[in-house]
């Protein structure tokens, strides 16, 4: 049951992952940890950074849930599942996006999910910020880390290690 149950979970949120991955986080992070109870708060937190770390997608986070949840099938099926329908929705929606290319509710709708998708984002940050009680040294990090994206053209992966080596040393 828990194989049938982790694909299907990661076959819905392929589905509403507008902006990938980051944007589900907090939903994830709901399920896998507050009601399956599959993983800790923090084994979130060390699975999130781990899949930010490791070269390639972060839509890798899915396949180390779904090692924790079940071992090596439990990851490649979670990973086939959050990829698989979300390709072919955009294979298929692909073809009308072009065709309806100059249509005024093409460009509202392109207009309208940046905003949604900014949210999403944000709100995966918030989760990621609070794994239990609120930390203010983990909001202190995240703050810092966003005013220096903002700020700087530095690339976003020192941020990553600077936040992760500050974070090791501040809650040791």
């Amino acid at each position: 049951m828990t194989l049938l149950e982790l694909s299907l979970y990661f076959m819905l949120l392929s589905l509403i992952s507008v902006g990938g991955m980051p944007s589900v986080l907090p939903e994830l992070q709901r399920y896998a940890v507050d009601v399956k109870g599959w993983m800790t708060a923090d084994d979130f937190i060390q699975v999130f950074a781990v899949g930010q770390a490791a070269p390639g997608p972060n839509v890798l986070i899915a396949s180390l849930v779904g090692w924790k949840v079940a071992g090596l099938p439990g990851a490649l099926l979670a990973l086939a599942s959050m990829c698989g329908p979300a390709a072919v929705l955009a294979w298929w929606v692909a073809e009308a996006w072009e065709r309806f290319k100059d249509s005024p509710w093409r460009r509202a709708i392109q207009r309208a999910i940046a905003p949604i998708v900014v949210a999403l984002i944000l709100s995966g940050g918030f989760i990621l910020a609070t794994p239990g009680a609120p930390d203010w040294r983990l909001w202190a990090i995240a703050a810092a880390t966003a005013i220096g994206m903002l700020a700087s053209k530095v690339n976003p992966l020192w941020f990553l290690a600077a936040g992760g080596a500050i974070g090791g040393f501040l809650l040791a």
